[in-house]
């Protein structure tokens, strides 16, 4: 008996994304490659340790939005945006199982160019050119505006500015690109918000707990 993808060696390793064996090899080359490793896999758990293990810092050139500096305590000023980005991000994942990392940072990218521009009093707005990553842009972008909206109706201060939404993006996208190897169906940027936002109804909005990479 050989393992189903190679054809070749010999299967040790029970694979849940394909519902049989496979051999070890093929596990780690195909893991987030072609195969939709569920977050629970005792594999891909123990291979994301050892990325943890050995991560080195993300190079200068690679840091999203290097021209855009964080505000001190810009994060503890804005708990319930980043809450609420947190949560709609986790909340359309239930209803696109396979969205990834990669599109996660496609409408992160999008987003932050159209506040970005919001911020200096212009209208720009080009969304990501389809699949999950575009409706995934649509979602934020009404979670963030019904949020203001909110606000504005109770008079709470102080009320979501553009600037704000900017740096809560750029600093989702930051933490995004520390956290997530690049394998094309990554997901481990949405299962360490997943540890960060213990799913609970959007009304309640727990405070976040992500601490800055």
């Amino acid at each position: 008996m050989s393992c189903p993808i190679c054809q070749r060696r010999k299967p040790t390793r029970y694979c849940p994304a394909r519902g049989e064996t496979i051999c070890t090899i093929c596990c780690g080359t195909e893991r987030e490659v072609t195969l939709d490793c569920p977050h629970a896999c005792i594999y891909l758990v123990r291979a994301r340790e050892q990325e943890e293990q050995h991560r080195e810092p993300v190079p200068p050139a690679e840091i999203p939005f290097p021209g855009v500096e964080l505000p001190t305590g810009v994060l503890d000023l804005n708990r319930l945006l980043l809450a609420t980005m947190g949560t709609t991000i986790l909340s359309f994942t239930a209803e696109a199982p396979r969205l990834a990392d990669t599109d996660v940072a496609a409408a992160l990218q999008a987003l932050a160019e159209t506040y970005r521009t919001l911020s200096s009093g212009l209208y720009y707005e080009k969304p990501p050119e389809g699949g999950p990553a575009r409706e995934l842009y649509g979602r934020l972008r009404q979670a963030i505006e019904e949020l203001k909206k909110e606000q504005l109706a109770r008079a709470a201060l102080p009320v979501t500015k553009e600037s704000d939404v900017l740096y809560i993006i750029v600093f989702l996208a930051r933490v995004l690109r520390v956290r997530s190897n690049g394998r094309p169906r990554c997901r481990a940027f949405l299962d360490f918000l997943r540890a960060q936002f213990p799913l609970a109804p959007a009304a309640e909005r727990e405070a976040p707990r992500i601490i800055v990479p």
